[in-house]
């Protein structure tokens, strides 16, 4: 216990350490949570030949991924409030996977309009908050509120970029969730993989993780408790974010 307790003295406070990177994100609106790490865990990465991280913040999901991915997976992010994406090309920088991981300063939707339909797999953590009470900083508004980014074009935006056989995947509450998957559905998206995320076993699920295709398949349904019961991780959050969480 004491070694543990040395290591996190040790931890650097203006970020989160990982085990094989570190991500910087005291100038990003949002900062690394557990949304966007489930997220990064749990979309598939098998036979993805190119990813794209749309609203990327400080890079964690573009990192994550890369981390997941074969050596030869490209993997770029889009982010357009400019000291995110800063940080974000910093952070890249400095993994190890800074050959491969590009950052672009960019509207999604710009980004959208010069480029072809070349990604096999597409992932965002998005705003979902409508306008409502001030989140103090036009940043945050920015990275929370779907006034800058609504589901719809989000949803238009990543039908023009994934590959046909290809899958997109976010990370919403379940109330947001319940709207936002009729809405894709009118988009022609089809919900191939939801897993249902509670904070505790034995509690109502409070995020959903989809993966939407552009082919309709039967939907695979799956649910998982943040703790246990006695309020430790679960086996099953153990397993799926080992890989990254430092003590896990």
């Amino acid at each position: 216990m004491s070694h543990l307790a040395d290591n996190k003295l040790t931890l650097r406070r203006d970020g989160f350490t990982f085990k094989q990177f570190f991500v910087a994100h005291d100038r990003c609106a949002m900062k690394v949570g557990t949304d966007g790490i489930l997220l990064g865990a749990w979309a598939p990465v098998s036979s993805t030949s190119r990813i794209l991280d749309i609203g990327s913040g400080s890079g964690l999901l573009a990192l994550m991924l890369a981390q997941r991915s074969e050596p030869h997976v490209r993997v770029d992010a889009v982010e357009l409030d400019s000291a995110a994406s800063q940080q974000a090309k910093e952070n890249m920088a400095a993994s190890p996977w800074a050959d491969r991981v590009t950052v672009y300063a960019e509207d999604i939707v710009d980004f959208a309009a010069m480029r072809s339909t070349d990604y096999s797999l597409i992932v965002s953590n998005p705003p979902y908050f409508p306008p409502g009470i001030a989140c103090g900083s036009a940043e945050r508004e920015q990275a929370r509120y779907t006034t800058s980014l609504t589901h719809e074009a989000l949803l238009h935006c990543a039908h023009q970029l994934l590959m046909s056989e290809g899958l997109f995947c976010v990370v919403l509450p379940v109330q947001v969730a319940e709207h936002f998957i009729p809405l894709a559905q009118q988009h022609n998206w089809y919900v191939r993989q939801q897993l249902c995320v509670s904070e505790q076993e034995g509690r109502s699920a409070h995020r959903v993780l989809l993966a939407l295709s552009r082919q309709e398949k039967v939907c695979v349904h799956a649910s998982l408790a943040i703790r246990d019961a006695a309020k430790r991780y679960s086996s099953d959050f153990q397993q799926l974010t080992k890989d990254f969480y430092l003590f896990m």
